[in-house]
């Protein structure tokens, strides 16, 4: 599956500056891009208002289709919208499908049990797929077909090409004439196509990209994404001691995405988010949380370490495209718990909560202190009662 990397389509920004900002300050596994989000104010009383304005792309609500097998073509990227995702995602695109080759089986899942259970509830989800392998033409036509029967919904094209300055501004101009939102710089895949530089081949490269999210703010990008998928060997098949998946009885690194992933990403969003809070205006930028989404409680998660949108991916391809009324509905009924009316309300809302091992080594020190000291006596004179007069003197006796 691809990665994100996204910025809202600009008339005064030409071409050329665009593509040579990009390759110029992306790297990392993080998700690099656009994402500016600001909450619709809700109402006072009623159903919490789930919209957001990204840039001035308005979504009825955060949750966006993540640039893989669901926004593959035409036909899913339309039912993901009738389905009522905030955004669509498309599946990465490059100049020449030919020499994307896509192999079959190409997913395998890991489940809680014992290896190779077919039972269990399905944990992990590794993934050796390639990006878009239709011709671009085909897509771009889509992409103009989609804009042209939901003008007023957001579609994100995705984007990646090898480290070649010509090719990334010839399939930049060519993406948007269709008319697309916004674009995905696609700088994160961790497994696609390495031998010929591309995705996280480029992104890694600290020569080539430097510092992920930091120097791509300064440099101009207008927000961050994390994660994307995380390299890995899902397991060897105890029987056959091939691994999986397994492709005439070999396999290749792949991407690990779903439930499993989901702590590692909102460690990732929450250290970019005191990042961008203490480097950052962050009027100006925003985050996209990526990782594990199932329920609106792992959206929720997301949003209190300071993303303002949350990407789907693998959930769709576990529980389809109707999966996003369930996350609209368990978002709403944490916000309505906590009285939150708006995603503005309670985004971010958790950092603080985040500090140092020293400083929490500190903070119990003081804590267990306060502890004695509340119990060797009183705190206040209005704490005195004639009752227990004799056992409150005493009580702060020092032997």
């Amino acid at each position: 599956m691809a990665s994100l990397s996204l910025t809202q389509i600009r008339g005064s920004n030409s071409v050329t500056e665009f593509a040579q900002l990009r390759l110029r300050t992306q790297r990392g596994r993080s998700k690099i891009g656009f994402l500016k989000v600001v909450g619709s104010q809700g109402q006072s009383q009623g159903e919490p208002d789930l919209s957001v304005t990204v840039n001035g792309l308005h979504m009825p609500n955060p949750f966006v289709i993540g640039s893989g097998p669901p926004g593959t073509n035409y036909t899913v990227m339309k039912r993901a919208f009738d389905e009522g995702w905030g955004a669509v995602i498309a599946k990465t695109v490059s100049l020449d499908a030919a020499k994307v080759i896509n192999v079959t089986p190409r997913y395998a899942r890991l489940r809680a049990g014992a290896n190779g259970s077919a039972k269990g509830q399905i944990i992990g989800w590794e993934n050796i797929e390639l990006i878009s392998d239709r011709p671009l033409e085909t897509m771009l036509k889509e992409f103009k077909q989609l804009k042209e029967e939901y003008p007023d919904r957001i579609l994100i094209a995705s984007i990646m090409e090898e480290y070649n300055k010509a090719a990334w501004e010839e399939l930049i101009d060519r993406v948007e004439q269709t008319g697309i939102d916004a674009l995905e710089i696609n700088f994160s895949c961790p497994h696609g196509m390495p031998e010929r530089k591309m995705g996280a081949a480029v992104g890694q490269d600290c020569a080539l990209l430097e510092e992920p999210a930091r120097v791509a703010l300064k440099s101009g990008c207008e927000g961050v994404a994390a994660i994307n998928t995380i390299m890995s060997v899902m397991g060897i098949n105890l029987k056959t001691l091939r691994p999986e998946p397994c492709v005439e009885g070999y396999s290749t690194p792949g991407g690990y995405s779903s439930k499993a992933v989901h702590p590692i990403a909102l460690g990732k969003v929450m250290n970019i988010a005191k990042l961008m809070k203490s480097e950052f205006d962050l009027e100006k930028y925003s985050l996209s949380g990526i990782g594990g989404v199932e329920t609106g409680g792992d959206a929720a998660e997301f949003i209190l370490v300071g993303a303002n949108t949350v990407q789907v991916c693998t959930g769709v391809m576990m529980h389809g495209y109707g999966l996003v009324k369930k996350l609209c509905d368990e978002l709403k009924d944490f916000m309505k718990m906590h009285n939150f009316s708006s995603i503005e309300d309670f985004r971010g809302t958790s950092l603080e909560y985040f500090t140092t091992h020293t400083d929490l080594v500190r903070r119990q020190q003081e804590a267990i202190q306060q502890r004695k000291a509340v119990k060797n006596g009183l705190q206040s004179d209005k704490d005195w009662t004639g009752d227990g007069f004799v056992k409150e003197s005493e009580s702060m006796v020092s032997n």
